[in-house]
């Protein structure tokens, strides 16, 4: 039986690993979510950063998303370390999360990092 980690890793893959060209691999000791192998656009690290914490996600955003996510809610966003001052997002995971809204999240942040070329395929599926 998985247990909640798991769990939560695996809805990170299907809302991430589905994006056109994308593919999965460690990166500093974590999952990580590339386009087209070179440009990381999310990283989950499943049991906390330097394997301490509860499970995040840290995501690349566009311009203003961070704060706006934090100053809405806090409890779920925050500012994550290294890569924060460049407008990524970190998500606290679990169980319950939205994970609606966490699929819209990953989406934006490929599209931040993503070529046009790419940003078109996506728009283009049904």
């Amino acid at each position: 039986m998985p247990d909640d980690r798991d769990v939560i890793l695996e809805q990170v893959r299907a809302r991430c690993g589905g994006l056109p060209e994308v593919t999965e691999r460690p990166s500093h000791g974590s999952p990580a979510w590339f386009v087209r192998g070179k440009r990381a656009f999310a990283y989950c690290w499943i049991d906390g950063h330097h394997d301490e914490g509860p499970p995040h996600l840290w995501l690349a955003a566009p311009p203003g998303m961070q704060e706006e996510l934090i100053e809405a809610d806090p409890d779920v966003f925050f500012r994550p370390p290294y890569v924060g001052h460049r407008g990524w997002i970190g998500v606290w995971l679990a169980l319950d999360s939205d994970w609606e809204q966490l699929a819209d999240l990953c989406e934006e942040a490929y599209r931040t990092i993503a070529p046009v070329a790419l940003i078109r395929a996506l728009d283009a599926r049904p």
